[in-house]
């Protein structure tokens, strides 16, 4: 065990030449350097946050949720049929005209008859909308919150307004309490999106966004442990600054405000593409790739830091393309239709009992126009996502 515990803190993989652990080990009086047992608070902190988030969706997004006049659906129950059932569960939930024909001859029922069993079915484990603005408000809270945190904070920091300041001295860089809380609660409400993946709305993409939760709680924890910490704030900085104006047009769509709706969803794809496609470029990675290189020079961690910078880059590139790819739909054919990331939505065209003068008369209500040539048709909600 301790030759493993040696080879893993090997010093010449996380710490730049002529710097060791021990030079680190004690600080002078008042000075704090980041330590790798600090994550371990995130922990309890995480479940902390998982409690309060409980309480915000009944107490406070709930009532919200009331004033909105966003009820709990009640979807129609599919009839008990063992058969049907074994199918939806073993085989598929959505069978081909094949698999239909065949069950219809099986239980004497037409076909028509079967496809309805099969929809009520899907509807039946479908969250309701209510649920889901519960969950979207939870999350616009938090993020805007954090953000709010992470710019007061940065706007008092020198290496904000020089990013060279992010290289000087290190890794003796001292660990201020501001700069503590806003890692370690980073840190503690990605881990909760992680526990609550389990107990959320269950999305199509349930594994690559647990994936996603998993490389960014080990981002953040590295660059902590090797006091990439300067740098490392300003990218939690910039990934905040819209995902709450994504939250927050998740909510209005929820609502049925859908020209509210368009209008965040239009601020919130300015703004992602402003820091995604030239802040994180030109700003974060000119720093990490050629500022650190002429400063501190370059070491093992280095190079692994970079190379998962590079890589969210190209996240952030690819992401970028499908924002664009929905906008453009939208504007183009007033209708977007589904991406392979898209949440799994009560409300579909394709699953709705509601009649065609049902919505016309909900639409006209709040401003939402399936034919006017906004975002919003209902299928918008099915291509927003965490980006």
């Amino acid at each position: 065990m301790a030759a493993l515990s040696a080879w893993f803190w090997n010093e010449r993989f996380w710490l730049p030449h002529n710097v060791t652990w021990a030079d680190l080990a004690d600080p002078a009086p008042g000075v704090e350097y980041p330590k790798a047992g600090h994550l371990l608070s995130a922990l309890p902190l995480a479940l902390g946050i998982f409690a309060v988030r409980i309480f915000f969706e009944r107490y406070i997004a709930g009532p919200c949720a009331s004033i909105l006049q966003i009820q709990m659906e009640l979807s129609r129950r599919a009839q008990p049929n063992a058969i049907l059932e074994k199918v939806f569960t073993s085989i598929t939930k959505s069978p081909d005209s094949r698999h239909l024909e065949g069950l219809s001859k099986q239980l004497d029922w037409d076909v028509r008859k079967v496809q309805r069993w099969f929809r009520h079915r899907r509807n039946q484990d479908k969250p309701s909308t209510r649920t889901k603005f519960c969950e979207s408000m939870w999350r616009f809270t938090f993020y805007l919150c954090i953000f709010i945190y992470g710019i007061r904070f940065l706007w008092q920091s020198l290496w904000m307004w020089d990013t060279r300041q992010c290289w000087y001295n290190y890794p003796y860089q001292v660990l201020t309490s501001g700069l503590y809380y806003y890692y370690i609660t980073e840190l503690a409400f990605y881990w909760s999106l992680m526990f609550s993946q389990f107990t959320d709305i269950k999305r199509k993409d349930f594994l690559i966004m647990f994936v996603h939760h998993l490389a960014t709680v080990s981002l953040i924890s590295f660059s902590y442990v090797n006091n990439m910490l300067r740098v490392g704030s300003l990218v939690m900085c910039i990934h905040d600054s819209s995902d709450f104006l994504l939250e927050a047009a998740k909510l209005a769509n929820y609502a049925r405000y859908q020209r509210l709706c368009d209008f965040l969803f239009v601020v919130f794809s300015m703004i992602f593409f402003g820091t995604r496609l030239i802040i994180f470029p030109f700003w974060i990675l000119n720093t990490t790739l050629f500022e650190s290189w002429e400063i501190i020079g370059p070491y093992p961690s280095w190079w692994l830091f970079n190379f998962l910078l590079l890589v969210l880059q190209v996240l952030h590139m690819l992401w970028s393309y499908l924002i664009a790819r929905i906008a453009f739909k939208a504007i183009m054919r007033g209708k977007v239709s589904k991406d392979d990331r898209s949440d799994i939505e009560s409300s579909s065209e394709e699953e709705t009992e509601t009649t065609p003068k049902e919505r016309l008369k909900t639409a006209s209500s709040r401003g939402e126009n399936g034919s006017n040539g906004h975002f919003g048709s209902k299928t918008w909600s099915q291509n927003h996502n965490n980006w």
